[in-house]
């Protein structure tokens, strides 16, 4: 008999389930005493392994479990499984500990395989699209995403005498995995993902755990793909468990029986460690583009948040933030917040066909628009005369934690590329002055473009200046600008022509600007 051809992986971070349940007679028996240092121990462990205070990278998250199989889910990430050891005795050495039976658990690692990307496995391979390796960074190192709803199973590969998924060519599993991707792309900005390997470390062959805001977008994505054949006829299920996550601080209001809110108690911080993005975007965390069970097919996984959904408590938000902007910025992903408004944006360029792009940016649209939080995505074009102009793809949002999340999903567009002007060396620019000028007068508008364009290009300082228009609405337009420093670009700011551009607009603008500045 041939041997088939299994595919290669390559392992990320260590991924432990642990399920405990409540003897819930001894904890109303307690004396108070006894309650209160179990609660202040069980909130300082969980709030240090949310931290990651024990490890340089990784994260780790708690949930409320509904049903009979347990009542928490302590979930853990880590780099090594000596630290996940580490954490699953120390948790034995809490008060709260004396008040909980493990109920089930279970050990995985993050992987990678051969039916993502072969030239990634290949020696001296280089993967030289950005979204690519930024997927594979997401799968292999994942942020826990902020969502609420959590369902966790582990899932086997068919080896029956009718269906045998180990008898199988391997191009006909990698064709198998990617149509049960395409299923999971509809889901992209509604269910992200975890898949982990588990062959020789548990019972079943992987660990799957899906988190989404509303618990329905699991089982309608678990619904359609159970008709894939990758399902239907290859794959064997464990048992599901179902979850809610919330702050370690709110862990007295989860041991007294009240409502668990998902904002943190003040005090009690929780930021990621050195986790991946999933994304992206959200990550982001996790990877983003569809959803692959078995083989942990990196192709069709989908998460991530990434970029970081931003911190989980009363930590230095604007740090965080920052930290992640510079991140997204080496991926050629822009952000910021309009002075004066309510939205954050972000920007990307591609080199795409602008065709094709806008296709993949209406799909990605239709599912931010479940969103309350979403304000617009669009895609606008260069109004120059040059064919190697890049598209711009921009999202719109209300909050900066959600633009984050978007960014990672926005990442993983194709050909993503840094902004003309902006190398490797040190420049500033402006992500983008947005402006809706009225239909009467944008001849108008672009004329004085011109004009100002002029006169940056004889500029110490200037890069480049495009002017772009959304292919949708050829109204709503944005200028993006790249100086070699910010007071390169100040002293246009300052000048007496950027006033009478200024003053003119008042009379063509149907609406205020908005600008964005980002060093």
């Amino acid at each position: 008999m041939e041997r088939r051809q299994p595919p290669q992986t390559d392992e990320g971070w260590y991924v432990l389930h642990d399920f405990r349940s409540i003897d819930w007679g001894a904890w109303r028996d307690a004396p108070e005493r006894h309650r209160s240092r179990a609660l202040e121990e069980g909130i300082d462990y969980l709030s240090a392994a949310s931290d990651v205070a024990d490890a340089d990278a990784g994260d780790s998250a708690v949930f409320s479990v509904l049903g009979h199989k347990a009542d928490l889910l302590i979930l853990h990430l880590r780099p090594t499984l000596a630290a996940l050891d580490t954490l699953e005795r120390r948790f034995e050495q809490t008060a709260l500990a004396e008040f909980t039976e493990r109920a089930d658990s279970y050990l995985s690692v993050t992987e990678v395989s051969g039916y993502m990307s072969q030239e990634y496995f290949e020696e001296d391979g280089e993967i030289e699209d950005t979204g690519t390796k930024r997927y594979i960074e997401s799968r292999l190192k994942p942020t826990i995403p902020d969502s609420e709803f959590v369902s966790f199973y582990p899932m086997d590969k068919r080896r029956g005498p009718e269906h045998n998924w180990y008898d199988l060519p391997f191009d006909e599993r990698a064709e198998h995995l990617s149509s049960h991707g395409d299923i999971g792309r509809d889901y992209a900005g509604r269910v992200t993902q975890i898949i982990s390997g588990s062959v020789g470390l548990d019972d079943f062959e992987w660990g799957v755990t899906l988190f989404a805001d509303d618990p329905t977008d699991v089982k309608e994505l678990l619904t359609e793909m159970r008709f894939d054949p990758s399902s239907s006829a290859f794959a064997e299920f464990g048992r599901f468990l179902s979850a809610r996550r919330f702050p370690p601080g709110n862990l007295g209001a989860f041991l007294a029986g009240e409502d668990v809110p998902q904002e943190p108690e003040s005090g009690h911080g929780h930021h990621h460690g050195a986790g991946g993005h999933g994304h992206g975007h959200g990550s982001d965390s996790s990877s983003h583009h569809g959803h692959g069970h078995g083989d942990s097919d990196g192709s069709h996984g989908h998460g991530h948040d990434h970029g970081s959904d931003g911190p989980h408590g009363d930590g230095d938000e604007s740090e965080d933030d920052e930290s992640v902007r510079s991140e997204l910025e080496e991926l050629g992903v822009y952000a910021g917040q309009p002075h004066g408004e309510d939205v954050h944006a972000v920007v990307l360029y591609s080199a795409a066909d602008a065709d094709e792009l806008f296709e993949e940016v209406e799909g990605l649209r239709t599912n931010f628009d479940h969103y309350d939080t979403h304000v617009k995505t669009a895609v606008y074009e260069s109004q120059a005369d040059d064919s190697d102009a890049e598209t711009a793809v921009v999202s719109l949002w209300e909050t900066d934690r959600a633009a984050n999340t978007a960014a990672g999903f926005l990442a993983d567009l194709p050909d993503i590329v840094r902004q003309a002007g902006d190398d490797e060396d040190d420049s500033w620019g402006t992500m983008g002055m947005f402006y809706t000028v009225k239909p009467e007068h944008r001849g108008d508008f672009v004329g004085v473009f011109d004009d100002a364009a002029s006169i940056l290009a004889e500029m110490d300082g200037h890069r480049k200046t495009d002017l772009l228009a959304n292919r949708e609405d050829e109204n709503d337009m944005f200028i993006a600008s790249r100086w070699d420093s910010r007071e390169d670009a100040m002293q246009f700011f300052r000048s007496e022509e950027f006033s009478e551009a200024v003053e003119f607009g008042r009379d063509v603008l149907a609406d205020r600007p908005r600008h964005v500045f980002l060093a």
